[in-house]
């Protein structure tokens, strides 16, 4: 059984919590408009700030996606993937602090991943990141590969905000509904050992991703090096 989630002490928490619950319930469906910012601060008797921070959380959690000029749309449609809530969220829901460092960000061509994905385009764009703890301790190395489209390289080229990847998947119209997920534990090796700060032959899950949105197009292919320390892996099945 899984342990439940901690009661939220922020006001931001709060808001969030209620508005994920009528989410997650159904109550306001895939694609319908959240209320603005005025009338949500006036619902839950908070200030402005407050409902940016909830719906900033929201949207990290991929279950809304705020566009700017136009206001925030649910994303969620009923079928959670823990790989919509990222690696940040993840561990913050288990009281970890970190923070994700950028270490490549650019265009590449990959034929191989093209062909082995059924991709038309071999253009990606691929993000390397590194995530440490509070103490600066790596705890995950991730690279990203995403279509690279005429939206995604836009959305892109302005960086990554706060290494925030989840974000700007969803700025980008690229919204996860189904995927695989490969997972083994892997001996560190070479530039990957480095690069974690650890000795060479310590043992890491490696994951691999792959998204797709409810069309079936790519939304990202991902392979992960995950510290077992802070990441555990949780599968449920149905009969359906």
């Amino acid at each position: 059984m899984s342990p439940e989630r901690p009661l939220p002490r922020l006001k931001h928490e709060q808001v969030a919590r209620v508005l994920e619950t009528e989410i997650r319930g159904g109550n306001v469906p895939f694609g319908r408009q959240l209320p603005g910012e005025a009338a949500l601060a006036e619902r839950f008797s908070v200030s402005r700030n407050t409902v940016r921070a909830a719906l900033s959380e929201l949207g990290e959690a991929g279950l809304i996606a705020t566009r700017s000029g136009k206001g925030s749309f649910v994303t969620f449609d009923g079928r959670p993937l823990d790989v919509k809530l990222g690696w940040a969220r993840a561990l913050r829901e288990q009281g970890v602090d970190a923070r994700a460092e950028v270490l490549r960000l650019e265009q590449v061509t990959d034929a191989e991943l093209a062909d082995e994905l059924g991709e038309s385009s071999d253009r990606f764009i691929l993000v390397e990141r590194l995530r440490r703890v509070a103490d600066g301790s790596p705890v995950s190395y991730e690279r990203s590969r995403i279509p690279a489209t005429p939206l995604s390289i836009a959305a892109f080229g302005a960086g990554l905000a706060d290494g925030s990847l989840t974000r700007l998947l969803l700025g980008s119209g690229l919204v996860a509904a189904q995927g695989e997920q490969w997972v083994e534990v892997r001996r560190l090796e070479g530039e990957d050992a480095r690069l974690l700060e650890r000795d060479p032959g310590e043992a890491f899950l490696w994951s691999r991703c792959v998204t797709r949105d409810s069309g079936g197009a790519l939304v990202e292919s991902v392979e992960s090096l995950l510290d077992p320390a802070h990441f555990s892996l949780h599968f449920s099945f149905s009969a359906r």
